[in-house]
């Protein structure tokens, strides 16, 4: 649930045509979240699989594969926006993210390009432009920012990632107050799950405990970004459901509760966490626990740089391929 008194913020990490138009609203009547999220797997699962694109799609003949994911997408968006208009306006955050073209990961002029094209295409001022937190993803979230384009930085694993998104969002920041530009905020998502799921097996091999460096490493972050006192940047925790029986439907949201924070889950970890909610904080960790944890992975022969590296490739990869393949199934 979405706790107010904390600044904890729930959002909905799914989007789906019939879904925005029939259960969506039930969630934000109850408090339950005050935003959502999209990435290109999810759009790419809505698409392909979920009847409630046909008509639109064949009215599209003729379109090029991404004119045609364009207009389905950004129709999706705004209906999102408006129904959270409301909260947005108000001051509850309020917000749906749509991400730019994953294959401009490393361009910067095109991905600004293109989160203003889209920005402006959809033209409800509660939309976040997803920015992948690469090299050229920074310079383009400060340009965005700089613009009033509130700015949602997808795919940090690394403490470094957190700390350059976070520069270049207060560069971003103060450029717009010179332009007077209007409200604008960011969020910094920081995939979780994935640490587990890719060191678990590893960890319990050595005699460590499994499940755990995923919510050590979000903490890390979190702390770094609240010990800079920027308002308007949060941290928001991605990758939050769990896969098989091993862990609880709620673990990640349980264990990373915070004030001044965001997690976005999928609906079936959100309807386990409707449930048997509990508001009581977690973070911050204390820095030399955290610190000690790592020292200890470290001292195992576990290579955080390396296993950042690489956590980032994949996602960079998975979001491709999930981009890639939904525009060859509707092209």
């Amino acid at each position: 649930m979405v706790n107010r008194e904390i600044n904890f913020s729930l959002w909905l990490d799914f989007i789906e045509r019939d879904y925005l138009k029939n259960e969506f609203s039930t969630l934000l009547e109850k408090g339950i979240v005050n935003g959502a999220t999209s990435n290109p797997a999810i759009f790419a699962n809505a698409i392909t699989t979920s009847p409630a694109y046909k008509e639109q799609l064949a009215s599209l003949e003729g379109k090029s594969a991404k004119e045609k994911y364009e207009a389905l997408a950004i129709e999706d968006i705004q209906t999102a926006a408006r129904m959270l208009r409301p909260l947005y306006d108000d001051g509850n955050d309020g917000y749906i993210s749509i991400e730019v073209d994953p294959f401009l990961c490393n361009d910067t002029n095109s991905t600004i390009e293109e989160g203003k094209r889209l920005f402006k295409a959809i033209g409800e001022p509660n939309v976040m432009v997803k920015v992948p937190a690469t090299q050229a993803g920074y310079e383009a979230m400060t340009e965005l920012m700089a613009e009033g384009i509130s700015v949602n930085a997808t795919l940090v694993f690394s403490p470094k990632q957190a700390t350059q998104c976070f520069k270049a969002m207060t560069k971003g920041i103060a450029k717009g107050e010179q332009y007077g530009a209007c409200r604008v905020e960011a969020v910094i998502s920081v995939f979780v799950s994935r640490f587990d799921r890719a060191l678990d097996a590893e960890l319990e091999a050595v005699g460590l405990d499994p499940s755990k460096t995923g919510i050590y490493n979000a903490a890390k972050i979190y702390n770094m970004i609240e010990d800079n006192g920027v308002p308007n940047i949060r941290a928001l925790f991605a990758s939050t459901g769990v896969k098989g029986e091993t862990l609880e439907p709620t673990y990640y949201i349980k264990g990373l509760m915070a004030a001044h924070s965001v997690n976005t889950a999928p609906l079936a970890t959100i309807e386990a966490y409707i449930q048997t909610p509990d508001t009581l904080d977690i973070l911050p960790l204390d820095s030399a626990l955290i610190n000690g944890y790592f020292m200890n992975l470290e001292d195992n022969g576990f290579n955080m740089d390396d296993i950042y590296a690489e956590l980032l490739k994949e996602g960079l990869v998975a979001f491709e391929e999930s981009f890639k393949d939904m525009l060859e199934q509707i092209k």
